[in-house]
């Protein structure tokens, strides 16, 4: 069978107006049939090989169903030369005879030497266009022009002029959120005060939401624009194109240009420069204050889950009747949280004392973690991997209502867009990642007998040690070498050991 191979990005579709379309009805021209499978990239930059039409066309070509592939030009295939040889040598290694519409390409030194010069000037023209492309976006900024529109609460965005002009509703908004951090009131404390007031009384964010996150707030407050500098050729996003198509680890980051490099331009003022240096000096304090309030370590952190809500237990300091506890519980105060919790809370000091108490049963009698791992084993793997499919379809429906929200064209910004589908992105890759994790897990005949050997290896690690003179990080390390995950019911608490 014949494979007709077709791609365009956005910027390639608007310049040269070679649609999908038409890539496919010339495809079928020189084909001379319509028996074919077409194979398409609609939006896929053709710097990357890792795209949904080609890695099914090198699919089907590896196993024989395609013999042909044609395509428009070496530019469809990929932008880079090391890129067409690659695909062009694997091609033809499976026995596909590779066609072009717009030229012919011999197998032939000169047929070879003519791709290759092909290939090699796509390449240069590709790195033009981007160069040029920056290098206007630094010469707007230069001029005093605002580059892009990045939909900054406060400001609406003059595509015409290149310049921001106040929203006033949202201005005033942005001065209450100064004012309610800056000074004394029984209104709203902190930045997540500040967010619940905002959700409480009904004031939209600048995509429409109707939650204000205190992540949101905070961003608020760090922004220098505010004070009528706005810095522009802050972000390095050099390599990022192609993150959609890399693994998590392989990610290019966005990074901070040195500061001698970014541009600023004048914006209209909301904040004064005195309130929003003073608001800095509060946030620094704030955060110096957080980890001096932080110090007291809890033993079993990251390891408790409450079983009726399943959000994680985190360590706290409560006051009841002037007498000051530190205990674990599932709430979660932060405004726009997607689990507050069911409100279960348990003593540090009781839990610390039974966990510890059964770690060390355990160590002493290692026969009766057998018996442990074959009670929790499979019933806390069934509930796992229930509740991580859980996490991941609702992760996905997040996602499917951001994109809606996004192309309901309510000014919603493309910023904070493209932040929470990374965040929901890298959230459902983790998910998936846990999920794969507990599936081979569960498949594992051997996890008794890799329990035992984990429990000697605590032993020894134990018994290298004066029981008298276990420190916090030595009994801490110990619970963490036998138990995967503590889960807090109502009446009782299961240790799932490894």
């Amino acid at each position: 069978m014949i494979g007709i191979l077709a791609r365009v990005s956005t910027e390639e579709q608007a310049r040269t107006g070679y649609s999908i379309d038409y890539q496919i009805r010339e495809g079928i021209k020189k084909a001379g049939t319509s028996d074919i499978k077409k194979y398409i990239d609609d939006g896929y930059s053709g710097e990357f090989l890792e795209r949904p039409g080609l890695t099914q066309l090198r699919k089907d070509v590896k196993e024989g169903l395609i013999t042909k592939v044609i395509c428009l030009d070496p530019d469809r295939l990929a932008r880079k030369l090391m890129l067409q040889l690659i695909v062009t040598d694997e091609l033809e290694k499976n026995g596909a005879e590779l066609v072009f519409v717009s030229s012919e390409y011999a197998k032939t030194p000169e047929g070879q030497l003519f791709y290759s010069m092909r290939g090699a000037i796509s390449e240069f023209e590709k790195a033009k266009i981007n160069e040029r492309m920056s290098s206007g976006r630094r010469e707007k900024a230069r001029k005093g022009k605002v580059v892009k529109n990045s939909f900054t609460y406060g400001y609406d965005y003059d595509k015409e002029k290149s310049e921001y002009v106040i929203n006033e509703a949202e201005a005033r908004v942005v001065q209450l959120i100064f004012e309610l951090f800056t000074k004394p009131n029984d209104i709203a404390k902190g930045m997540n005060g500040i967010a619940r007031y905002l959700t409480d009384n009904l004031i939209p964010t600048k995509r429409g939401a109707e939650v204000w996150h205190r992540n949101v707030v905070r961003q608020i407050l760090m922004k220098e624009a505010y004070t009528g500098r706005m810095p522009q050729n802050r972000w390095d996003t050099e390599g990022m194109l192609g993150n959609k198509y890399r693994a998590p680890e392989d990610k290019v980051p966005m990074t901070v240009r040195p500061k001698e490099e970014w541009i600023y331009v004048d914006v209209p003022q909301i904040i004064p420069p005195e309130k929003f240096e003073h608001v800095q000096k509060l946030l620094a304090e704030s955060r110096r204050r957080h980890t001096k309030e932080s110090m007291h370590q809890y033993l079993l952190s990251g390891l408790l889950r409450c079983t009726k809500c399943g959000n994680t237990m985190t360590g706290r300091k409560s006051k009841y009747w002037s007498k000051y506890i530190y205990e674990y519980t599932d709430k979660k105060n932060s405004v726009g949280a997607k689990e507050k919790g069911c409100g279960r809370k348990i003593a540090c000091a009781k839990i610390d004392e039974m966990v510890w108490d059964t770690i060390l049963n355990w160590l002493n009698n290692p026969d009766e973690i057998a018996a442990a791992v074959e009670e929790t084993q499979v019933a806390y793997m069934d509930n796992e991997i229930e509740r991580v499919e859980q996490d991941i379809e609702k992760t996905k429906a997040a996602r499917k209502r951001v994109i809606k929200l996004f192309s309901s064209d309510l000014g919603i910004g493309e910023e904070e867009i493209r932040e929470e589908l990374r965040e929901l992105s890298e959230r459902e890759e983790v998910l998936s990642k846990r999920l794969t994790e507990l599936q081979s897990k569960q498949e594992d005949e051997q996890r008794f007998e890799s329990s035992r050997n984990l429990m000697s290896e605590t032993l020894e690690y134990y018994l290298d040690l004066n029981p008298d003179e276990l420190t916090f990080e030595d009994k801490q390390n110990i619970i963490r070498m036998v138990a995967k995950e503590i889960l807090v019911g109502e009446d009782e608490v299961q240790i799932i050991p490894f």
